[in-house]
């Protein structure tokens, strides 16, 4: 019986250890988290890790991201202090009003599809697998087409917007937030390495956004196991979030986005191979 018992508790490291793994690296990379985690328990037969794993892990890739960019993260801070006294005055208050303004659209059709319960709609092999390949075709033809006249300091508040619009596509499952994002920042003008942090400083109060979505549904509920389960869910996500993202940002200085490219579009044909046979 002891025995059955540690198996089970150390399957149950393992399921853990490997949504957070698969969380925290592709949050971050063009790729598209929620895809993947859908996928898991639909290829594997794993059984689903619930909201409340969901949320730990989303909590894990916002601490990774805020640690990463703190010296942005600390200015808009500062300046959302100063717009809520309704002074845009600082560089901070004008960071933190366009990064308000960008995650206005998906925190709107958000909060509409989960009050009309239309999630589990979108969350079928066929639509992660068609929207892989499509945004991972997107992808590929803004950053070839895209100029790199725009730097982070060129932001305006026209451009949050439409790369705000561009995010709220990502709620459809396969697209990718950092992905589409840093597409529509492309297609603006934007430096991929530019256009990979604004596509980062916009995951933060999204992933916020999201986080408080879904953990209102879960704050009340759990035992001492599932929140034990949770802060390892968010450490291990954190930790595997932070690693991705320093990769990614390095890698930008000298590798276009053609790897993550090649990878959506042969798992996008292998999922879309997989929902039709």
């Amino acid at each position: 019986m002891q025995i059955n018992e540690s198996w089970a508790r150390l399957m149950t490291l393992f399921h853990l250890f490997l949504v957070a793994v698969i969380q925290g690296i592709t949050e971050f990379l063009p790729v598209s988290s929620s895809g993947h985690l859908i996928l898991l328990p639909q290829l594997t037969g794993i059984e689903d890790q619930g909201q409340t794993i969901d949320v730990a892990v989303h909590i894990g890739t916002l601490l990774a991201v805020v640690l990463y960019f703190w010296k942005d993260v600390k200015a808009a801070l500062a300046g959302t202090l100063r717009l809520v006294q309704g002074k845009i005055d600082t560089q901070g208050a004008f960071l933190a009003l366009c990064l308000l303004i960008a995650t206005l659209p998906v925190t709107v059709l958000g909060f509409i599809i989960h009050m009309a319960d239309l999630s589990d709609m979108l969350r079928s092999t066929a639509v992660i697998g068609w929207m892989m390949l499509i945004f991972g075709v997107v992808l590929y033809w803004t950053d070839q087409k895209g100029e790199t006249t725009k730097t982070t300091a060129n932001w305006s508040l026209k451009d949050a917007i439409i790369m705000g619009l561009w995010q709220a596509v990502a709620l459809i499952p396969g697209t990718s937030r950092s992905g589409i994002t840093i597409s529509g920042a492309r297609l603006l003008g934007y430096a991929r390495e530019d256009a990979a942090r604004l596509a980062m400083l916009m995951s933060i109060p999204t992933i916020i956004a999201s986080g408080a979505l879904l953990g209102a549904d879960v704050a009340l509920g759990g035992s001492a196991l599932i929140w034990r389960d949770a802060a390892i869910a968010a450490s291990f996500a954190f930790i595997a979030a932070l690693l991705a993202l320093t990769l990614m940002m390095r890698l930008l200085k000298s590798v276009s986005f053609t790897p993550y490219v090649i990878y959506r579009v042969i798992l996008g044909f292998i999922l879309l191979v997989i929902a039709y046979t």
